[in-house]
């Protein structure tokens, strides 16, 4: 099983497309300006371009992330590294692998299981960590709620397409 570079990189398009959506002035995003202390005049300082390639990066890292949390087979992988003929596939332990793979290997690679724990990850790491500095900050509940259900939709999309597609 090797990681699939492509779906990971189409699913790390998805935070930019959900933020195009999500952070609209039509949808949340004049409510997400003024909980955020965001104005008209910063936003129109940054250099776009810059902020879309960034952004992109950081997305794919997070998608590369959740290659591991949605696809368990991964966890074989790494539970049988340091074994003796592990490289092998005609070694017990590359048979092994190989038994496993031919059985188990589509097990909970859907998109509903993704997304599944793409969710469970957004709302138990994403929002914490958001909440945590948004006390900090003093920013509102609303910033929590916008910032935080931003991420695990996100999170529940990529979890859902890399499970059912990588």
């Amino acid at each position: 099983m090797q990681l699939n570079f492509l779906v990971t990189a189409l699913a790390a398009l998805v935070p930019l497309v959900l933020g195009f959506i999500w952070y609209n002035p039509k949808v949340l995003g004049n409510i997400w300006m003024n909980e955020s202390g965001m104005t008209m005049e910063k936003a129109k300082g940054a250099s776009m371009p810059l902020l879309m390639i960034l952004g992109y990066v950081f997305s794919f890292m997070i998608a590369l992330a959740m290659n591991f949390v949605v696809v368990h087979q991964y966890h074989v992988y790494s539970i049988l590294i340091d074994e003796p003929g592990f490289g092998d596939p005609n070694s017990a332990v590359g048979k092994l692998v190989a038994d496993f793979m031919s059985k188990y290997g589509q097990n909970y690679r859907t998109f509903k299981h993704g997304a599944l724990h793409g969710t469970i990850t957004g709302i138990l790491m994403i929002l914490p960590i958001i909440a945590n500095n948004a006390l900090y900050e003093r920013k509102s509940f609303k910033y929590i709620a916008i910032s935080a259900g931003y991420w695990i939709i996100n999170l529940a999309l990529i979890g859902g397409i890399i499970s059912a597609f990588a």
